[in-house]
């Protein structure tokens, strides 16, 4: 098998080393130690954590990463249909991200949903801030309706 001390990894990854400990404190990767307690990760780890950065850049959460890479092989350089298993799995959740971020760019002008931060506009459709009932976050962006809150 093929290793990679940290720094190999870091450098053909673009991760810090820091970073690299974390993910494998989490789980994300793993390595072995030498005789002298140094890391040493398969040459397939560069893979995953490519796929790592690349999910936390779409805004996937380290949860959501480890479930998914529980499903991967560890020490062997995943397939094309591992890879679109994978992809598919996360599907609905990226599609759902694009739509709340569609609904932000259009609504932001006038008001970004009651999350909150046009006053005028939310004394009229969200008085004394009554979407806060159905939870954090800019709620009319999320799907709920001014129609959902009891008054």
């Amino acid at each position: 098998m093929d290793w990679l001390s940290i720094g190999e990894l870091s450098t053909r990854s673009g991760v810090a080393t820091s970073a690299l400990r974390f993910y494998e404190t989490k789980g994300l990767i793993a390595s072995e130690r030498t005789d002298g307690n140094q890391r040493r990760y398969p040459r397939a780890t560069l893979r995953r954590v490519s796929l790592i950065r690349a999910g936390q850049e779409v805004g996937l959460t380290l949860a959501e990463l480890s479930e998914a890479l529980a499903k991967l092989p560890h020490d062997a350089t995943p397939t094309k249909a591992d890879w679109h298993r994978l992809s598919k799995s996360w599907r609905k959740r990226l599609d759902r991200q694009i739509a709340e971020l569609e609904a932000l760019r259009d609504e932001l002008t006038d008001c970004i949903g009651c999350g909150c931060l046009s006053l005028k506009s939310c004394a009229i459709f969200n008085p004394g801030d009554a979407a806060s009932e159905l939870g954090s976050g800019p709620r009319y962006l999320m799907g709920n309706s001014s129609s959902e809150v009891v008054r």
